[in-house]
């Protein structure tokens, strides 16, 4: 029988892959956006956040302090890297989302699970238009080329039939037809490029449409389908030691310490009802990546959370940014 032997909860921010000094860049692009999601489900510019919160972030969002949390940031990476490599897992199950990278507008399921052989990153084109902060990050998840991992078919394959026969209505896909067009993303290649080490380890990606309405997934919906992919996985009859990736998240674009501390404490305290009931409207845009957590969260409820990091990562004086939160469970 296939055991859980490791959970792991991570962002997958650009700030994640450039250095600290350069935050600085994604800062002014935050201070051009106009679809800043709110906790009350709005979506509002930059110039509005800025006239509602004024500078109150100003003595934060500097590059001292972004070279500080930078740094904060990689020795979490680093440790859960190492986390891996002790545990060494057979399967890493990673629970991410989709930005339109594997999927389109053409076709974007709910919740899908990938059992193809290999699995194939989308390739981003570098334009002269092309942000210079850009392609460092593509390199960082791995879609400056079409780089290829392994898959796990036949686990896979089992854990998409037993879904279904707990009534979950899985989507699935096995091949990436042309890379150039559309393969994996960041939520998938940041974790082989930055935590395996180039160490093979078989990956089954679990795809939640977070991002994209209207067939996004509530959080009670994530959650039970959480329950039912813990059940798949334990019942499983392969021998496989498996680790559950949550990959994505916490709140952005403006930072909600609040909103994330209460995931991170309901985690922490095995709270379902928490997870289950959180506000969807506070789940938009990036925010919408605390979906994954929910996901993975009953992964980890057999196992005791050895650590946890958590950065609010603030680059403008209005609180643009990422709550960034690492943690293994063992």
């Amino acid at each position: 029988m296939a055991k859980i032997v490791m959970g792991i909860g991570m962002s997958h921010s650009p700030l994640l892959v450039l250095e600290g000094e350069r935050w600085e860049e994604r800062a002014k692009d935050d201070m051009q956006s106009k679809r800043l999601n709110t906790m009350d489900g709005r979506l509002i510019s930059y110039d509005t956040l800025s006239k509602s919160n004024g500078d109150k972030y100003s003595n934060i969002a500097i590059k001292e302090n972004f070279i500080k949390q930078d740094a904060e940031a990689q020795k979490a990476l680093d440790r859960i890297a190492d986390d891996i490599e002790r545990v060494n897992p057979d399967v890493v199950v990673v629970v991410g989302d989709d930005h339109y990278e594997l999927f389109s507008a053409s076709n974007m399921p709910a919740f899908s699970i990938y059992h193809g052989e290999q699995i194939v990153t989308r390739v981003n084109e570098v334009k002269e238009s092309t942000p210079s902060w850009r392609p460092v990050v593509w390199k960082g998840y791995g879609m400056d080329k079409a780089n290829t991992y392994p898959g796990h078919p036949m686990f896979a394959w089992d854990l998409i039939e037993r879904l279904i026969d707990k009534e979950v209505d899985v989507g699935s896909s096995a091949r990436v037809d042309d890379p150039n067009k559309l393969g994996f993303g960041h939520a998938y290649g940041f974790v082989v490029e930055r935590l395996f080490r180039g160490k093979q380890i078989p990956m089954v990606p679990v795809m939640l449409n977070t991002y994209f309405k209207p067939n996004a997934p509530t959080p009670k919906r994530c959650y039970d389908i959480g329950v039912a992919l813990r059940e798949a996985i334990e019942e499983s009859p392969h021998d496989l030691r498996v680790a559950v990736i949550a990959s994505g998240g916490l709140s952005h674009f403006i930072v909600e310490e609040e909103l994330d501390r209460r995931v991170i404490d309901a985690l922490h305290k095995r709270d379902a009802e928490v997870l289950r009931t959180l506000p969807a409207d506070s789940l938009n845009e990036g925010s919408s990546e605390i979906r994954c957590w929910i996901t993975a969260a009953p992964s980890f409820e057999g196992l005791e959370n050895k650590w946890f990091e958590y950065i609010p990562a603030r680059r403008t004086p209005a609180g643009t940014g990422i709550g960034l939160g690492f943690g293994t469970w063992l």
